[in-house]
């Protein structure tokens, strides 16, 4: 009797799922990367053990915070770009700063998505017909309703409180800190203040300042203020868009 051979069915071996996709050895490698002047060894270092990693980081990322406002057909294709911008900010990653790797890149991806959406969103409100920005919410943040005043007071609150804390890294020079202090009185006292024009809210400035015995001229008002519209603009537009308050400065 002939015994018949089983042919061995041939398994491809699948990267195996696992939520650690990011790990010590992901952070491991980008130090490895960095320190190489091989392009050939950077190469493979990069293709074996970095590019996943950043592939599942920015998916994650995109999908978890709804990053959907995009000029491409598939995310793969946002995936890719963002990747690209990371190659190009690899080497300022220094582990003796004390980030980790995941929450260093993770926090670029979510800035750079941020800018890109927020741009991409205001295409899309541009090309909406004025009908939509009525029927469809994800087109409109209008404050003349009770949910976006809600919305607005909500994410005030903790805005001010953020720049509260951190007065001394945002405006270390000088009387800046007491400046920005004095803007964001008005913002506190908001509910109980009639004139918001721009005049008026110069000279309530200065009233200010001048009860600590300190004269500002107009342009450094102007500077500080802008520099807190810049820390408000962005985090608000990523509230909006995802309903989480995580503040980052640029």
């Amino acid at each position: 009797m002939s015994e018949k051979k089983e042919k061995k069915k041939v398994v491809k071996k699948r990267r195996p799922k696992s939520k650690n996709y990011f790990t010590q050895d992901t952070e491991d490698a980008i130090v490895r990367y960095n320190a190489s002047n091989d392009p050939e060894l950077r190469s493979k270092i990069y293709g074996d053990e970095i590019h996943y990693p950043f592939f599942k980081l920015t998916e994650n990322i995109i999908h978890t915070f709804k990053f959907y406002y995009t000029e491409v057909d598939k995310i793969e294709h946002l995936q890719h770009e963002i990747i690209t911008f990371l190659l190009k900010k690899i080497h300022l990653f220094d582990p003796s700063r004390g980030a980790k790797a995941y929450s260093y890149f993770g926090t670029i991806v979510k800035r750079w998505l941020i800018l890109y959406n927020t741009k991409n969103y205001k295409k899309r409100i541009d090309k909406a017909p004025v009908e939509d920005l009525y029927k469809d919410e994800k087109y409109s943040y209008n404050l003349e309703d009770d949910k976006g005043i809600e919305k607005l007071s909500y994410f005030m609150d903790r805005y001010i409180k953020y720049v509260e804390d951190n007065f001394d890294k945002f405006f270390p020079k000088g009387n800046d800190a007491q400046i920005a202090d004095a803007i964001l009185e008005l913002f506190r006292k908001r509910e109980s203040i009639e004139i918001f024009n721009k005049k008026a809210l110069y000279i309530y400035i200065r009233e200010i300042m001048a009860t600590n015995g300190l004269e500002v001229k107009t342009p450094k008002i102007t500077k500080i203020a802008g520099k807190l519209y810049d820390l408000f603009k962005d985090n608000y537009i990523f509230f909006l868009n995802t309903g989480y308050i995580e503040f980052q400065e640029e």
